[in-house]
């Protein structure tokens, strides 16, 4: 039975992720509007998401630990990102337009002209973004909290969850929600989602058959030793770096691919997918594996060296997608079905360059937290990774 409520919240964050990456699409394409160049756009959508995300994991690393009901939390993150998100066409609309119609014309240099659009641009998308970023300590904290048992795999599988329902979301908003429903029904689709999600949530930590809550004291950092706190400041230098790589992995290979693929709004798309998909499943592989790993530090070592191996092997890959392109292109025939067809070549192409180096990065997040969390440091240690 709790392994079947355990459950159920591990559904509900792969539609939390389903939702997140809807928005990224989604803010990507109003944003390219605005600033008037896609790859500006995406760009900036990446880097306000990411930092977002970054700074409401950290408020979450800094202050969880003394919430009592972090489910409860997350279910109110997820109202609030819904809330938002309903909003967003409105408040899109009337913030560009002002700024194209009254502010814009009196700046009175180019360059001033695009720091204000940028500016507003980060303005828009930030709040949603900071709250995206706490839901994953929220959740992962709050189902620790109440079903302590195998932490590791419960993080890796929250990982895998959320990870895999974000590749579904880029695609199924990039292909299908807005051909169907155009920019505002794709946004408010998702925050109708987020606000499904929060009611759901709520309503399982209140009917949940012993209390999910815990005092402050029970759950605060437990470091004992110098040694430890720089232990703790050195895997987080290591996930540091790691996200750092990660991500330039992510870009590199998108300016490399799209070369390949084309630079269109559905190439990023497919790209995209194919970098989280590898994400996914790196949690998934690693979560029946990670609370019998004696060693995680070295483990975790072995993962970094496999995922720069791999890393490197797609410079000698990338080499043969023109290749293959040619294939694809010579294959499929100029009708409706062969440019499905035409997508699914392209995300396989992305697939084989990008998977493998993902798997691997897909590993080092669970990793380097239950580490931190087997070494006593406590639920601050979710929110800093």
């Amino acid at each position: 039975m709790i392994v079947a409520r355990r459950g159920w919240f591990f559904a509900v964050f792969a539609v939390s992720g389903f939702t997140g990456l809807i928005y990224e699409s989604v803010w990507s394409r109003y944003l390219k509007l605005f600033l008037g160049h896609a790859a500006y756009a995406q760009t900036l959508v990446l880097i306000i998401l990411m930092s977002g995300m970054a700074l409401g994991a950290w408020i979450c690393s800094r202050h969880a630990h003394r919430w009592r009901s972090l489910l409860l939390a997350y279910a109110l993150a997820e109202a609030v990102i819904g809330v938002l998100a309903i909003s967003f066409h409105a408040v899109f609309v009337a913030s560009t337009d002002l700024a194209l119609d009254t502010v814009i014309p009196v700046l009175g240099s180019p360059l001033a002209a695009s720091a204000f659009k940028w500016i507003l641009s980060a303005i828009l998308i930030l709040p949603q973004s900071v709250l995206l970023g706490a839901t994953f300590p929220l959740m992962s904290a709050g189902i620790i909290r109440t079903f302590p048992v195998r932490s590791g795999a419960t993080l890796a599988m929250l990982y895998f969850t959320n990870s895999f329902g974000a590749a579904l979301g880029v695609l199924v908003s990039g292909f299908f929600l807005v051909s169907a429903v155009g920019l505002p029904g794709t946004v408010l689709t998702a925050g109708l989602l987020n606000i499904a999600i929060s009611l759901v949530v709520w309503a399982m930590a209140k009917n949940l058959p012993r209390p999910y809550s815990a005092p402050a004291t029970e759950v605060a950092p437990g470091f004992v030793s110098v040694a430890q706190h720089r232990a703790y400041d050195l895997m987080l230098g290591i996930s540091l770096l790691t996200g750092a790589a990660s991500f330039m992995y992510e870009i590199g290979w998108i300016r490399m691919l799209s070369m390949v693929l084309s630079s269109s709004t559905h190439a990023f798309e497919l790209m995209l997918s194919a970098f989280i998909s590898g994400l996914a499943f790196g949690g998934l592989w690693i979560r029946r594996r990670i609370d019998g790993i004696k060693d995680r530090e070295m483990f975790l070592g072995v993962v970094q060296v496999v995922m720069g191996v791999f890393a490197l092997a797609t410079l000698v890959v990338y080499g043969q997608t023109f290749e293959l392109m040619r294939v694809v292109l010579d294959t499929v025939a100029r009708t409706e079905n062969g440019y499905a067809a035409f997508n699914f070549g392209s995300h396989l192409i992305a697939l084989l360059v990008m998977f493998p180096p993902a798997f691997c990065a897909g590993m080092t997040l669970p990793l380097i937290t239950h580490a931190l969390l087997a070494r006593g440091g406590g639920e601050r240690a979710i929110g800093a990774v």
